[in-house]
């Protein structure tokens, strides 16, 4: 069984730090109880009124524009496909949007229109800087299912479902006594597939890319890896000099708690001084389809990114379930592993809802489906997801890994089966 990815946690919140800075400086039921067919049911049995969600997203925040919306355009493309094959039993599900602005004050207010206003029976696919209304989706019994951790909301209250899963007690406190726990399974198959021993870790000298790199450097120390620190200027960045460094060095994989932008100057900087490493390791939230664009003055770093992750690659088109989503999302410009996994927590609200179809579909109703759910996938585009709640936190835990690489030319190339890509590693503690 796979547990908590929750690193992904601290990943995307490091990431969320990052991206502020740069703006504010100018720069277990059985999966075959949710696994439904899509076709519409033959009878309109409950036609009639809307079934009602919400999607609350940081569309407009600091950090600018279309850097959160991937789960939101993910999951209404499934809403869009699923209304014109008829709905849930005859119903239509009308999606209500909102965009909090990526502050507290206006993710309040979102949760407050959505839940007293609209009346929602859920929230699907929540991507919120700060979701500072996450306690009062949870007084108010409304699941939120499928959203992104981008802090510790998903870990700390109950009816909050993050896409990744959780073993945490959920009982108002972050984790188990405020601490998170994660794997080290990235570091571990590198290792092990790859060969790689020596790593390296580069940052800025700002307090939220320092405390996630000393987290990846804990991990890689964890298993057994010279570790390389490297440290930049947040305003006036060496890159060359870093990466001259790595050359020197010899690192095999570059890990990073940088931002995009920083990331393409680096990857450049390794190019022009012929610094070559097995992998430059990214995350989920840079799993996309401009990466040719975004990278264009790198092509040997830019060849040897990989990206790892708890989804399945939405390039791996052979699976009929990420050719679905590819299907009904061609008429996007771009493409990526958020929109993806926003169309998987659609998926996962209309297979609860379908089981709730014939007692009715209510917050109670879907929350209890969904609080049960054992091994889940959405039809195989996510790794096994779970809920049950462990009074203790793990000291070691049986981890798979979704890892792909760039290839100029083919895109995103799936390396291995996610599900057979699996490690028993240590869960380290850290604090949101």
């Amino acid at each position: 069984m796979n547990h908590p990815r929750t690193f992904r946690a601290a990943e995307a919140l490091a990431a969320a730090a990052l991206l502020l800075l740069t703006a504010a400086c100018g720069s277990r039921l059985p999966e075959s109880d949710f696994e439904h067919d899509d076709r519409p049911s033959a009878t309109a049995r409950g036609a009639g009124e809307p079934i009602r969600v919400g999607i609350v997203t940081s569309a407009t925040s600091p950090v600018g524009g279309g850097a959160f919306t991937g789960p939101r355009d993910g999951a209404k493309a499934w809403f869009d496909r699923l209304n014109a094959r008829g709905g849930i039993d005859g119903r239509r599900v009308e999606v209500r949007l909102c965009d909090d602005g990526g502050s507290g004050v206006g993710n309040n207010e979102c949760v407050h229109r959505l839940i007293d206003e609209e009346k929602v029976v859920a929230l699907v696919a929540t991507t919120a800087l700060d979701y500072a209304g996450a306690p009062r989706v949870s007084r108010a019994g409304v699941p939120d299912i499928g959203g992104q951790p981008i802090g510790a909301a998903y870990d700390t209250y109950p009816h909050l479902y993050g896409v990744y899963g959780s073993e945490a007690p959920r009982n108002g406190t972050p984790g188990w006594d405020g601490k998170l726990y994660g794997g080290t399974e990235v570091y571990r198959y590198f290792k092990r597939e790859h060969g790689a021993r020596t790593a390296a870790v580069v940052s800025y000298n700002q307090s939220a890319s320092a405390a996630y790199a000393r987290l990846v450097e804990r991990g890689l120390k964890a298993e057994g890896y010279k570790v390389v620190t490297e440290q930049v200027d947040f305003a006036l960045p060496n890159f060359r000099a870093v990466a001259a460094d790595l050359k020197q060095q010899g690192a095999d994989l570059v890990f990073d708690a940088i931002d995009g932008h920083g990331n393409a100057r680096l990857c450049q900087a390794m190019d022009d001084v012929g610094a070559r490493v097995t992998a430059k390791v990214t995350n989920v939230q840079n799993w996309t389809s401009t990466v040719a664009d975004d990278y264009k003055d790198a092509p040997h770093c830019r060849n040897a990114l990989w990206a790892t992750g708890s989804s399945r690659n939405f390039e791996d088109t052979g699976h009929p379930a990420v050719r679905a989503f590819r299907d009904a999302t061609e008429g996007l410009e771009t493409h990526s592993q958020w929109q993806l996994e926003g169309w998987a927590a659609a998926r996962w609200f209309t297979d609860a809802a379908r089981s709730c179809a014939r007692t009715g579909i209510t917050r109670a109703c879907v929350d209890a489906h969904v609080n049960r759910a054992r091994d889940y996938t959405a039809g195989g585009l996510l790794l096994p997801v779970s809920f049950e709640r462990s009074p203790e936190p793990p000291a070691t835990s049986r981890t798979c890994l979704s890892v792909a690489r760039w290839r100029d030319g083919e895109g995103w190339v799936s390396q291995g089966d996610m599900n057979r890509t699996c490690f028993t590693v240590p869960q380290l503690a850290y604090e949101p």
